[in-house]
């Protein structure tokens, strides 16, 4: 199937997709503890305003506001459950309308789906056909307000990655899956870089580019991606880190990453084999527009060791950061 995002890469060297959508909502007045979903009808000019800010920046390609987006995780807001569909078709919607006011019509909208909140059999009570059938509602509501790819991100599980493909398949788009490193080198579940890669290449129906997003810093998702991309298949690999360590201060998660670190992170991430690069929680315009530029001016260097990676990004936190990073993504992993 030819798309729009395939378009994208198979004519550009890397493509940049955007940053946080949640943790820039918190500045922009946004709760915490309250759905950003909310505001595809409350604000939706400041949803706009956002995703033009981030395509200004450079952006390639926008993810919705939708990342909680499943009926499980709205029902924790008695009432919005129901409307689960029509809060997903506007919100891929409004990534549409701000394209439109930017000019810039080669911008992909990404449908942004995020984990439903529960633990799968036999860890927990949810099936995969339940969880199946929520990401589908989902999928379905993004795919009508015109969504181009489902990206399915920061994931940590294979019955999640699972029900939430089969979810996305009850539509006719392509999907993209992340997972998020960030407990020793696995995932909250205990899934490495290398199993979760193996899973996804032995699929009958392949995602158009996976890879790793959020987890506990910059150091930390590069050493994931070295270990995915040791194994030296044809992968269209992502990279969307956290924008440094998320630290508690005055009430309010505060990232530790400069639009330099950035920066540095975006260019070690292309030398790396990403082809999709991008930045999740804290990450602003001023840091997506560091990346743009880095990325433009610097010249394709040599695949990064971990020495490398260290030296350039900083030792790695792994478990340390992990309860910060899991605490932060509470309000919005994004």
């Amino acid at each position: 199937m030819s798309t729009k995002l395939q378009s994208l890469l198979e004519t550009q060297a890397w493509v940049l997709a955007d940053g946080a959508l949640g943790t820039n909502l918190f500045s922009m007045g946004l709760k915490q503890g309250d759905p950003p979903e909310t505001w595809n009808t409350a604000h939706p000019e400041k949803i706009i305003s956002l995703h033009k800010a981030m395509i200004e920046a450079g952006a390639d390609i926008i993810l919705t506001n939708s990342f909680g987006g499943t009926r499980n995780r709205l029902k924790l807001h008695p009432g919005l459950e129901d409307q689960c569909f029509a809060i997903n078709k506007r919100a891929a919607e409004l990534a549409h309308q701000a394209i439109k006011e930017s000019g810039k019509e080669s911008v992909v909208v990404a449908g942004s789906m995020g984990p439903t909140g529960d633990l799968y059999e036999p860890i927990g009570p949810l099936s995969i056909a339940e969880g199946a059938k929520a990401f589908a509602e989902q999928a379905q509501g993004l795919a009508a307000g015109g969504a181009d790819v489902l990206w399915l991100e920061t994931l940590s599980s294979l019955e999640e990655i699972q029900a939430a493909i089969q979810g996305a398949e009850t539509t006719e788009l392509p999907f993209v899956v992340t997972v998020s490193f960030d407990s020793n080198g696995k995932t909250m579940m205990g899934l490495s870089p290398t199993e979760f890669a193996d899973w996804v290449r032995g699929l009958s129906k392949k995602p158009i580019a996976f890879g790793a997003n959020c987890g506990s810093g910059t150091p930390d998702l590069a050493a994931s991606l070295l270990a995915i991309g040791k194994q030296n298949q044809p992968d269209i690999l992502v990279a969307k880190s956290n924008a440094g360590i998320p630290q508690y201060k005055d009430g309010e998660f505060v990232f530790s990453g400069t639009p330099e670190h950035m920066a540095r992170y975006a260019v070690l991430m292309r030398d790396m084999g990403a082809k999709i690069i991008g930045g999740c929680c804290g990450t602003s315009p001023e840091h997506l527009k560091a990346m743009r530029d880095a990325l433009e001016r610097s010249p394709k260097g040599e695949t990064p060791s971990l020495e490398t990676i260290v030296a350039e990004l900083g030792s790695l936190n792994l478990a340390k950061a992990d309860k910060a990073s899991r605490e932060s993504r509470r309000g919005r992993r994004a």
